[in-house]
């Protein structure tokens, strides 16, 4: 199975999931992060605030901080390549990186895959 890291930009606490107002897409990227653990597969997920010293050990990230700033966060590492920059990777990369079927549960936890709401 593929290596995934996504290195996050500064924020407030470990997931950005925090704060009077959430950004939806956080919340999504937290959401399938968790749901991928329940099925056993890990994403490692370092953040600049908490984690500083992260983005100095891997070379990758380093240099990549280095020419372009930290406007390049988040970045996404897929066995150690970048595979994407400035934005999160979609459920569908996830699904097409891991090679499962990634989901973000619904309102209530049902975990469905349904347009219109939990079945």
């Amino acid at each position: 199975m593929k290596q995934v890291e996504i290195f996050d930009p500064a924020m407030c606490c470990s997931t950005g999931v925090c704060g009077p107002s959430i950004d939806p897409e956080l919340l999504r990227v937290a959401t399938v992060i968790s749901n991928l653990k329940e099925k056993g597969i890990i994403i490692k997920r370092h953040g600049l605030a908490g984690e500083p010293q992260d983005f100095v050990a891997n070379k990758v990230i380093n240099d990549l901080l280095q020419k372009e700033g930290a406007e390049i966060l988040p970045v996404t590492l897929v066995d150690g390549v970048v595979a994407k920059t400035k934005v999160y990777p979609t459920n569908e990369e996830l699904s097409e990186w891991l090679g499962v079927e990634v989901q973000t549960k619904k309102a209530g936890g049902c975990g469905c895959s349904c347009s219109e709401g939990c079945c």
